[in-house]
């Protein structure tokens, strides 16, 4: 060991590493931030009448060699706006240009409500005759499984066979009644029935009447059809069926799949047993012999 002094050389920066910069916001371009006439003017020439843009609110680099100028709108119908005027010049050019005006809002300005979907701005009675109504494919007041299917019970036996009640309709009354809707507005001959894609017959929101009058007549259950909450025969029919128009989800979500059924019991499920697909009329592997042509087409077509 010497007694000099040893030189601690620092240690080499790995290749490619670059020192760290903080990210400042571009400066207004001198030339483009001085042609407030030029922008005015530019200003002025869009709204046709030069009252309307007012004193100039300043400037703001929106990129390199582009700025923002912002006027006044002085107009009665755009209380609030500004005009903003786009000065960019390229690279070694002096000389600035316009490339766009446009009004933009500020505090106050009046603007358009916010867009709503049609699925949330129909309102009961809207569907007339002749209009179809589109149901999301999944629609949460709609279901394909058995097991939500509304099924007759004994209750509703014994009730409709008078148990409980003094007195229930006759023959006679069940006929008159019958007559009455189906005849009426609630039947096939009404004007919008006659213009519907399908019957209430095969409409998801159709609920069924228990006893005799539930072969024919059922109640609506759709809170956007002109109907709802009324009785109708199964041969009447509206534009808001539920299979008239499937439109995708209004609000699609991931739909939760669990692929272990261990914990359903038998009744839940229905297991369907599937044979194997049959072989396509083009034969799989070589060419069949004595066969003349071109190849066949894949995917088994001939």
């Amino acid at each position: 060991m010497t007694g000099a002094a040893e030189a601690v050389t620092p240690p080499a920066r790995p290749r490619g590493a670059r020192t760290s910069r903080v990210a400042r916001e571009p400066a207004p371009d001198a030339v483009c931030a001085a042609a407030v006439d030029l922008a005015r003017a530019a200003a002025e020439e869009e709204a046709d009448v030069p009252g309307h843009v007012g004193e100039h609110l300043g400037v703001e680099a929106e990129a390199e060699r582009l700025v923002l100028h912002r006027f006044a709108c002085l107009s009665p119908a755009y209380v609030g706006w500004t005009w903003t005027v786009a000065v960019a010049r390229a690279s070694r050019i002096r000389k600035p240009t316009v490339n766009d005006v446009v009004l933009t809002p500020g505090a106050g300005a009046l603007l358009a409500p916010a867009w709503v979907p049609w699925s949330e701005r129909l309102r009961p009675g809207d569907v007339g005759v002749g209009d179809l109504l589109p149901t999301a494919v999944d629609d949460p007041r709609l279901t394909l499984r058995a097991g939500d299917a509304l099924e007759f019970d004994d209750a509703d036996v014994w009730m409709e066979l008078g148990l409980g009640r003094p007195r229930i309709l006759s023959l006679t009354g069940r006929e008159d009644t019958a007559q009455r809707w189906y005849g009426g507005d609630a039947g096939p001959d009404a004007s919008i029935a006659k213009v519907a894609p399908a019957s209430c017959l095969t409409c998801g929101f159709h609920v069924r009447l228990v006893g005799v009058l539930g072969r024919v007549f059922g109640v609506c259950a759709n809170e956007l059809a002109p109907d709802d909450g009324r009785v109708t025969s199964v041969d009447h029919g509206c534009g808001a069926h539920s299979e008239a128009l499937v439109a995708p989800s209004a609000h699609p979500e991931p739909v939760p799949f669990d692929e272990d059924p261990s914990d359903l019991v038998p009744t839940d499920i229905e297991l369907v047993g599937v044979a194997a697909h049959p072989p396509g009329s083009v034969p799989d592997g070589a060419e069949e012999p004595g066969r003349e042509g071109p190849d066949p087409e894949p995917y088994g077509h001939s």
